[in-house]
């Protein structure tokens, strides 16, 4: 009988024992699995909070959980080694064009096919929707991976032939419409009514002023920023002059955007080579000037001498779209490259596509890395040698090539803490690091 009491208690102890053990191993566990996602050892850029320096990212039910250095690996459920990249907030586009269902343009792409690999997690499409086809767009919107958000073009049906005619710049539908979606519409734009290369003349129903006058009207209505894609013309008609003095100076509102700054048919920059004062007065009164590239609103004979004298633009973006996006835009990356190749400090090109667009759009937000946000993040990467940046004309101006000795490229992109681009497989274990008995080696049966 003393013999089982003494067995009894032997079993009981090693019960407890175990259950000490299986507690233990599940706190250990629960410790290993404080993190999603880790990337460790890469150089951190995040200019809203001062970051420029190695240091770990950790995500954790898609948010950012923490930014520190030294983090442990054994706290991560996955761990990437970022060692030698540049590890920044999720790009911000603010100009390009992805509403590619619409019935009255016929050039724009489809956002997740073109921004993930360049780094970009949030696009705003900059007027391809007007308040009449919004509804139509923001199907796409919700379907897609990436964050679009949307400038309304101030004509109801959307770009096309309609950005030309006053009759259908609807002001109260464009309100309206923004405050029926607002966590998606973030402001207005106007592009392309009577532009330099027109030569409609103007008349009672289509004065100078008519495309910008309508949409400041909507934007004081709905408190909202307008992106104003502008062209200066000389008196005509019996009209007077629609000046670059009076768009800097008069019409543009604190918090607007004037896109497409750095083209070569504006005076940015003036004969003598100097910025013009009139644009330097603009940013003073709190003006945001965006790049908007596109397929003619780039020229390094404005961008260089402006970069130069310390003008450098608010905002980068591609203006992307199907006659640009295989030259001379092609993707985020490329465009920076340009501006890093011109004299732009990383940092400062980071910002431009960062924190900037981010409080352009109002949404502040986006754009970092602090604790708390969406972790959208990309990982990019300087490659040094011989490259060739082109710029591009309009009016038949004629095109620019530089050479540069580096350029950016993007080897990561999280979305909501999820990898959506990874073309060097970071986020894939080495074929000889996976062990034998792992599911990766099971074979199909024979007989099938």
């Amino acid at each position: 009988m003393e013999g089982k009491v003494d067995i009894m208690k032997k079993i009981k102890s090693a019960y407890f024992a175990f259950l000490l053990c299986a507690y233990a191993i599940s706190t250990v566990s629960a410790q290993e699995m404080k993190y999603d996602v880790l990337l460790k050892g890469g150089h951190v850029i995040d200019p809203v909070n001062n970051i420029n320096k190695v240091m770990d990212v950790a995500v954790k039910d898609s948010k950012i959980a923490l930014v520190d250095t030294n983090i442990p690996e054994s706290d991560s459920e996955k761990v990437f080694d970022v060692s030698g990249y540049y590890v920044t907030p999720g790009l911000i586009d603010i100009h390009v064009h992805c509403f590619h269902t619409s019935q009255t343009s016929n050039f724009p792409i489809i956002a997740d096919h073109h921004h993930f690999p360049s780094g970009v997690t949030t696009v705003v499409d900059a007027g391809t929707s007007g308040a009449r086809n919004f509804e139509d767009f923001k199907k796409i919107i919700d379907s897609s991976r990436i964050r679009i958000l949307a400038f309304l073009n101030i004509a109801a049906p959307g770009m096309g032939s309609a950005e030309i005619e006053p009759s259908e710049f609807d002001i109260k539908l464009a309100v309206e419409t923004s405050q029926k979606f607002p966590e998606i519409i973030v402001g207005f734009k106007t592009a392309h009514y009577y532009s330099l290369s027109s030569k409609r003349p103007y008349d009672e129903a289509h004065p100078p002023w008519a495309s910008a006058d309508s949409i400041l009207a909507a934007g004081r209505l709905a408190d909202l920023p307008i992106m104003f894609d502008f062209h200066p013309r000389p008196p005509s008609d019996g009209y007077p002059a629609r000046s670059f003095r009076e768009i800097m100076l008069e019409k543009l509102r604190p918090g607007d955007i004037y896109t497409h700054c750095f083209s070569g048919v504006f005076p940015t920059i003036l004969k003598d080579g100097n910025v013009n004062p009139d644009v330097i007065s603009a940013r003073r009164r709190g003006v945001n000037f965006d790049i908007g590239h596109g397929g003619a609103s780039l020229s390094f004979k404005t961008a260089i001498p402006a970069i130069k004298q310390g003008f450098y633009p608010s905002s980068i973006s591609t203006d992307l779209h199907n006659g640009n996006v295989n030259g001379p835009v092609h993707n985020m990356v490329n465009v920076m490259s340009k501006f890093l190749c011109i004299g732009m400090p990383l940092n400062d090109v980071i910002r431009c596509t960062t924190v900037n667009p981010a409080h352009e759009i109002n949404h502040p937000e986006l754009g970092n890395l602090s604790a708390g946000s969406t972790a959208d993040i990309a990982v990019l990467e300087t490659v040094r040698g011989n490259f060739s940046y082109y710029d591009c004309s309009y009016l038949g101006s004629g095109n620019a090539k530089i050479n540069g000795d580096k350029k950016l490229q993007c080897v990561m992109t999280l979305r909501n803490g999820n990898v959506v681009w990874d073309p060097l497989g970071l986020n894939v274990p080495l074929l000889e690091d996976i062990p034998e008995g792992d599911k990766y080696w099971a074979r199909p049966p024979q007989d099938w």
